[in-house]
């Protein structure tokens, strides 16, 4: 996969022990990576990293600590480092926003400077979000030229790490054999394994645990719904450009679903019903803090230059992660790598580009 270009290569994970970060590391570690993670411990016990029991050079530090991740960094000696670590919760950035500024911004400029020096960094992709657009509650999707900003703390410090990485690829990654750096920006990510507080589909699990409805705030609020593996494929194929020194690719990122993964909350909830029968939401009072009501992304770009696609549709990725959860609340089953060969094999039978060598 990818052509190869994660075999053997050393890579650095910032976020490991998060949600998407936990799967980026099985990804990358199935396919012959050699991976190392510098992250926060996990804040459950039923972390999906903790589930996973994977067998890689682990360190628990905050980015905020400049000191002692640039040690790491040093020591981990990477060829390509994927940012993902962050506080990445919209409701708990109103309660925490100087957490919030410090770690996406000040962790973001820390990650970046730690790197600068290192001759072995050949390509660095800082993950951020789609909330990092302006949100002007338009119909169609942002594009990357589009207008960064943001009212809440979460999506403000998004764009401003989108700026701290304009800075330094400008001011210190010009060199002709320096690393190349690419931003992403995904939709609204489900799947397997994530348990945080404020998102929907955790929310509901926890819930339907405790044998109680939920109380959902905005079940008309329309998002671009995908699976995991989706933005990850993305993030990867995007790595796999960089470390080709395709330096058309050291920019900003799309990775969204197709037009149909554009659905109300209530939908995605109905359509979780089809699967997990029994769980039970309301629709309570409308919450006292803002959050944008319709977004969605235009990933034209990442579809005409890397050649990258989503592979499941709305209704697959949303089965599929119902499954996950069945697995786990059930019998404690941990599904997570036949789930990531089903998608592989998935992406193999629609012939995406990813998924073979290219011929020599």
């Amino acid at each position: 996969m990818f052509s190869g270009q994660y075999n053997n290569r050393r890579v650095l994970i910032t976020g490991h022990t998060g949600f998407k970060g936990s799967w980026l590391t099985l990804w990358l570690q199935s396919i012959g990576a050699k991976v190392t993670g510098i992250s926060l411990p996990p804040d459950s016990a039923f972390a999906h990293w903790n589930l996973l029991s994977l067998n890689v050079e682990s360190r628990l530090i905050d980015i905020r600590e400049a000191a002692q991740l640039r040690k790491a960094v040093q020591e981990a000696d990477p060829e390509i480092v994927f940012h993902l670590a962050a506080q990445p919760l919209v409701r708990r950035s109103y309660l925490a926003p100087l957490e919030t500024w410090s770690t996406n911004v000040i962790g973001t400029a820390n990650v970046l400077d730690a790197c600068r020096d290192l001759p072995s960094i050949k390509a660095i992709v800082v993950v951020t979000t789609d909330k990092c657009y302006e949100n002007q509650e338009w119909v169609w999707g942002y594009r990357e030229n589009d207008r960064l900003g943001g009212h809440d703390p979460y999506s403000a410090s998004k764009a401003a790490s989108e700026l701290v990485v304009s800075s330094y690829r400008s001011a210190f990654f010009q060199a002709p054999e320096g690393p190349l750096l690419a931003t992403a920006r995904a939709g609204n990510v489900i799947g397997g394994g994530d348990w945080s507080e404020d998102r929907l589909i955790p929310d509901l699990m926890r819930a339907a645990q405790a044998g109680k409805p939920l109380e959902i705030r905005s079940p008309t609020a329309t998002r671009p719904w995908h699976h995991v593996l989706e933005c990850l494929s993305g993030y990867l194929c995007l790595g796999q450009k960089l470390l080709e020194r395709n330096k058309d690719c050291a920019g900003g990122w799309n990775f969204g679903p197709d037009r149909e993964g554009n659905r109300q909350v209530q939908q995605v909830l109905e359509q979780l019903r089809q699967t997990m029968h029994g769980i039970e939401w309301y629709a309570g009072l409308q919450t006292q803090l803002k959050e944008a009501r319709l977004l969605h992304l235009d990933s034209s770009k990442a579809r005409d230059l890397l050649a990258w696609h989503p592979v499941w549709s709305f209704e697959d990725g949303v089965s599929t992660t119902a499954r996950w959860y069945m697995a786990w609340l059930n019998s404690k089953e941990v599904i997570s790598v036949h789930q990531l060969n089903e998608y592989v094999n998935a992406a193999y039978s629609q012939k995406l580009s990813w998924t073979i060598h290219e011929p020599k």
